[in-house]
C-alpha cells in the first residue's frame, strides 16, 4: 500500500468536491511532521492559497471537515495552514510487515528498469600502477549503483575502462629490456614494474642515458604497429596488473562485465575523426584539430594533437559509439572524479553536435577527493596508501576489536574480514559522493555511531534475538500491539526503504541508502532497549519478533546494495 499516493488521491477528490479544482501531483506536496505527535503525514495548504484565494488555515479546516476516516487513515487534525493525517497504526504495522514478509530478500526491488540497459564505467585502473585508496570511491560508488540499478530490474553493464595506452608503456618496456628480470617481476608484480618506471625517469633526468627517452617512444610506436615482441611484453604487464587488481576486487566483492580499455579503441578513433571532418566540426588550431566550443562557454575540445595522435576525448567518444552500438544503452554513467568535469562536458557536447540525440544519456557521476588522516595523497611524493594494504589493515584492526569485545566468537577471522572491509566501504559511501573524504581508522571502525560496524552489529543483534526465539513467527500478527511511537518510527523507516533506493538511483547517490541503514539501525536499537522482545504474552512476543525480523531483512538488503556483508554473529 502506497500511503502517500492513497492520501494524494483522497485529497484530490476532496479538493474537487469542495472547491471544484483539479490539482495534480499532490503526493509530492505531502510532508512528514517533525514530531510524530503532530501526525504521520502533513499536507501544507499554502500552495493552494493563491489558486483558491483563501487563507491556508481556512483551506485546511474545510478540507479536514469532510475528510472521512477509512481503513488506512484514522483521523485528521488542522494545525495552522497544515492538514495533518494520523494513520491507522495497527493496520499500518500489519501492512508494512506483511509486505516485507511477502517479498523477503527482494523487498524494495522492482521491474521499472525491465528492458532498459545501463552502462556504468567505474574503477578504471591504470596498467602497471598500484591500486591505491584514490580508486576506492570510483570503485565502490560504481559497484553500489550497479547493484541498485539491477535491483530495480535494469540490465547493467559494468565496465572497467583500463588506462592502457600512452608513451609511458613504451618507456616501461624499455626499462624492462634494460634492467628487468622476468622472475623478479613475476614475484614483485606491479610494485616491481613501478620501480622500473621510476628508474627509467631517474636515468633520463640524470642524463646517464640520453637515448633512453627515444627508446621509450620507439617501443610505444611498436605497440601501435602491432610488433609481436612489444605486444607480448605489454600483454604480460596487463596480466600482472589485473591479477593483482582481482585480489582487491575479490576482497571488495566487486565484479565487471568488461575490461576493454583505451587500447581497444585505438583503431576506432579514425571513423570519429572522419565523421567530425565530414560534418564540418573540426577546425585547425596551432597545428592541432579541435572542435570549437566557445559558443557553449568551454575551451576547444582537442581531437588530434599537432603530431596527429589522439587524446582521451577522442578515445572516449569512440568508446561511447562502441557502447551504444554494442549495448544500445538507455544511460551511460561515468564514475570519475570531479576534476574531470570539463573533460566530460566537452566531449558530451561534441557527441551532441555530431547530431546524436543519445548524447543526453551520457552522464558524469562525479565524486570528491580522498585523503588519509589529514594528508593528501600524492603518487609523486610517495604518500600513497595502497588499497590492498588498507583493506588488510582494516581486517587486522577489526580482528583486534573482536578479540576484546567477543573473544568467544566463532569464525573470528571471517567476521573480521566482513567487518573490516565493510567499515572501509561504509565510510567511503557515507556522504554525498561530491564531498571530499578524509579516512580515519578510529571513525571507520567504531562500533558506535554512524558507522558500518554499528549497522552490522544491529543486524547481528536482530539475528541473535531470533535465534533465541527459535526463529521468526509465521502468519499474521496483531498490528495493534505495535502502535507505540518507537515501533511506529521503526516501521516508517522500514517502509521508506523502497523509496530511498529509488531516490538513490534517480540521483546516482548511494549515500542515501548508507544513511538510511543507519536510521533503520538506530530505530531498531531504540525499540530494543525500551521493549522486552521475548515477552511472555504470546501475541506481543510474535508482534515484536516479526518487527525484529523485518528490521533484520531491511538492514541486510541495504548493506548488500552497498556491497557490504551482514554478519549474523558479532
Amino acid at each position: 500500500m502506497d500511503y502517500t499516493e492513497h492520501l494524494a488521491q483522497r485529497l484530490r477528490a476532496r479538493i474537487q468536491e469542495t472547491y471544484g479544482a483539479d490539482v495534480e501531483g499532490l503526493s509530492e506536496w505531502l510532508e512528514t511532521p517533525p514530531d510524530p505527535k503532530m501526525g504521520d503525514h502533513a499536507f501544507p495548504c499554502f500552495r493552494l492559497s493563491r489558486q483558491l484565494r483563501m487563507a491556508p488555515p481556512k483551506i485546511a479546516q474545510m478540507l479536514g471537515e469532510g475528510f472521512a476516516p477509512d481503513a488506512y487513515i484514522q483521523r485528521t487534525e488542522c494545525v495552522g495552514g497544515y492538514l495533518n493525517f494520523f494513520l491507522n497504526k495497527g493496520g499500518y504495522a500489519e501492512e508494512v510487515l506483511g509486505n516485507i514478509q511477502r517479498m523477503g530478500d527482494r523487498y524494495g526491488s522492482g521491474e521499472e528498469g525491465k528492458g532498459k540497459t545501463i552502462c556504468i564505467d567505474y574503477s578504471s585502473i591504470n596498467i602497471a600502477k598500484r591500486f591505491h585508496i584514490g580508486h576506492l570511491s570510483t570503485t565502490m560508488i560504481g559497484s553500489a549503483l550497479y547493484k541498485m540499478y539491477s535491483y530495480l530490474g535494469y540490465t547493467c553493464v559494468g565496465i572497467n575502462h583500463l588506462g592502457d595506452w600512452g608513451t609511458q608503456f613504451g618507456k616501461m618496456i624499455a626499462a624492462y629490456i634494460h634492467w628487468g628480470d622476468r622472475e623478479q617481476v613475476e614475484k614483485g608484480g606491479v610494485a616491481a614494474l613501478s620501480e622500473l618506471y621510476v628508474r627509467f625517469h631517474k636515468e633520463t633526468e640524470d642524463g646517464k642515458n640520453p637515448t633512453l627517452e627515444a627508446e621509450g617512444h620507439e617501443w610505444f610506436r611498436k605497440i601501435e604497429e602491432g610488433d609481436e615482441q612489444a605486444l607480448s611484453i605489454f600483454s604480460w604487464f596487463k596480466e600482472l596488473t589485473l591479477k593483482e587488481a582481482e585480489r582487491v576486487y575479490d576482497m571488495l566483492g566487486v565484479k565487471f562485465d568488461s575490461y576493454l580499455g583505451e587500447s581497444f579503441y585505438f583503431d576506432k578513433t579514425g571513423p570519429v575523426v572522419e565523421e567530425l571532418k565530414a560534418k564540418g566540426l573540426l577546425k585547425q588550431s596551432q597545428g592541432a584539430y579541435v572542435v570549437d566550443l566557445e559558443p557553449y562557454k568551454m575551451p576547444p575540445c582537442i581531437i588530434l594533437k599537432s603530431d596527429g595522435t589522439t587524446i582521451y576525448a577522442t578515445r572516449d567518444i569512440a568508446a561511447a559509439f562502441y557502447r551504444k552500438a554494442t549495448y544500445n544503452f538507455d544511460k551511460c554513467l561515468y564514475v570519475v572524479a570531479y576534476q574531470q568535469n570539463l573533460h566530460f562536458r566537452q566531449w558530451f557536447k561534441v557527441v551532441e553536435l555530431m547530431g546524436y540525440p543519445w548524447a543526453k544519456d551520457l552522464e558524469h557521476v562525479a565524486f570528491g577527493m580522498v585523503s588519509y588522516e589529514g594528508q593528501s595523497l600524492s603518487t609523486r611524493s610517495g604518500h600513497v596508501l595502497i588499497l590492498e594494504e588498507l583493506l588488510e589493515r582494516a581486517v587486522e584492526k577489526a580482528r583486534e576489536i573482536i578479540e576484546v569485545k567477543s573473544p568467544q566468537l566463532e569464525n573470528k577471522d571471517e567476521i573480521a574480514k566482513q567487518v573490516g572491509i565493510g567499515a572501509v566501504i561504509f565510510f567511503d559511501l557515507f556522504n554525498s559522493r561530491i564531498k571530499d573524504i578524509d579516512f580515519y581508522w578510529d571513525r571507520a571502525l567504531n562500533f558506535d555511531g554512524e558507522t558500518g560496524p554499528y549497522v552490522q552489529y544491529t543486524h547481528a543483534r536482530c539475528c541473535s534475538v531470533l535465534r533465541k526465539a527459535g526463529g521468526a513467527p509465521e502468519g499474521q500478527i496483531d498490528g495493534s500491539l505495535l502502535q507505540d511511537p518507537l515501533a511506529q518510527a521503526l516501521l516508517r523507516a522500514l517502509d521508506e526503504l523502497p523509496a530511498v533506493i529509488r531516490e538513490a538511483v534517480k540521483r546516482n547517490e548511494p549515500y542515501l541508502v548508507t544513511r538510511h541503514c543507519v536510521q533503520m539501525a538506530q530505530c531498531y536499537n531504540r525499540y530494543y532497549y525500551e521493549n522486552q522482545i521475548l515477552a511472555e504474552e504470546e501475541d506481543v512476543r510474535r508482534a515484536r519478533l516479526a518487527l525484529t525480523d523485518a528490521a533484520r531483512r531491511c538492514i541486510r538488503i541495504g548493506l548488500n546494495l552497498l556491497g557490504i556483508q551482514a554478519p549474523e554473529k558479532m
